[in-house]
């Protein structure tokens, strides 16, 4: 089977790889995206994609987990982006240029769609470096998880081959 890695016996699929490595850097991040709010090194709560919902619940363990489940599920479409435009790249600036990417389409494209988000440049300095560094680990741990799988199959269809 093509895109494969072996995990025992059992041949997983680079795409679905890819579905859990994006499900696993949402919930991650989103988790810790909740750290820093807390410790005030963000003022963006992750809680914001809930902003068209009324409801105290957001604030209480609910909305939390509601909202990290939302990031996981958003992150595996982000990941199969990647998948589709930047798997076959070997660098990690790709991954870092991709969380930059994803920082800048977010907070300077979607602050007039996001309820309750400003722009970029109306948040303290704090909060955009912190984001940012989100962002940039995101995308690389994003970038370099599904490049390196890609390549280690492709390592192995090679090694079959010569076999």
């Amino acid at each position: 089977m093509e895109n494969e890695k072996a995990i025992g016996s059992y041949q997983v699929p680079l795409m679905m790889l890819t579905v859990i490595t994006g499900f696993i850097a949402g919930i991650l991040g989103s988790a810790f995206c909740y750290l820093a709010h807390y410790f005030h090194f963000t003022s963006i709560s992750p809680a914001i994609i809930l902003a068209p919902i009324n409801g105290v619940w957001k604030q209480e363990w609910l909305g939390v987990t509601i909202t990290i489940i939302l990031y996981g599920l958003i992150s595996i479409a982000v990941a199969l982006f990647y998948y589709l435009l930047l798997r076959k790249k070997t660098s990690l600036y790709w991954g870092l240029a991709y969380g930059i990417a994803i920082y800048l389409v977010l907070f300077m494209g979607l602050p007039a769609l996001i309820a309750g988000m400003k722009p970029i440049y109306k948040y303290d300095f704090i909060t955009i470096l912190t984001e940012l560094c989100f962002f940039i680990i995101y995308g690389t741990f994003i970038g370099f998880s599904i490049s390196y799988e890609y390549n280690e199959q492709q390592q192995l269809k090679k090694t079959n081959i010569n076999q």
